[in-house]
């Protein structure tokens, strides 16, 4: 995950996390749609920025307002740079997604949009990583 924030960082992207909120993650609520929080966890974003192998910490601005959020990293879903939606998704494990078939602890992707396009991308390859924009 901080190879892939690096990437986004050194090649002029704003890289985003999409998260699935449950009890230990501490974000904006209000903030918080079908479970699931987008954040632009930029450099010009946040500040006091910690990756950590269990936690990600940082401070953000939500309304004018700075926040302290920490994130387990076990409830990251996906990386991904806002311009070009070039990224990774995880297994979210122990975590059930709105979407999915009921199935514990699996990430359904859904239909991804390519960037610029608005028809969604043929079905993901079995076993591939799959990118779910979130807009």
């Amino acid at each position: 995950m901080r190879a892939l924030y690096e990437w986004c960082v050194d090649n002029g992207f704003t890289p985003y996390l999409s998260v699935f909120v449950d009890t230990v993650t501490n974000v904006p609520m209000e903030y918080v749609r079908d479970g699931e929080i987008v954040l632009n966890v930029g450099p010009l974003a946040t500040s006091r920025m910690s990756m950590g192998n269990e936690t990600i910490e940082f401070t953000a601005r939500f309304a004018g307002v700075a926040r302290e959020l920490s994130i387990p990293v076990a409830r990251v879903a996906a990386i991904y740079a806002r311009e070009n939606g070039q990224g990774m998704s995880f297994d979210v494990a122990g975590v059930s997604d709105p979407a999915s078939d009921g199935a514990e602890g699996q990430v359904k992707p859904s239909e991804a949009v390519s960037p610029g396009s608005d028809e969604p991308s043929p079905p993901p390859k079995p076993g591939k990583p799959v990118l779910r924009r979130v807009k």
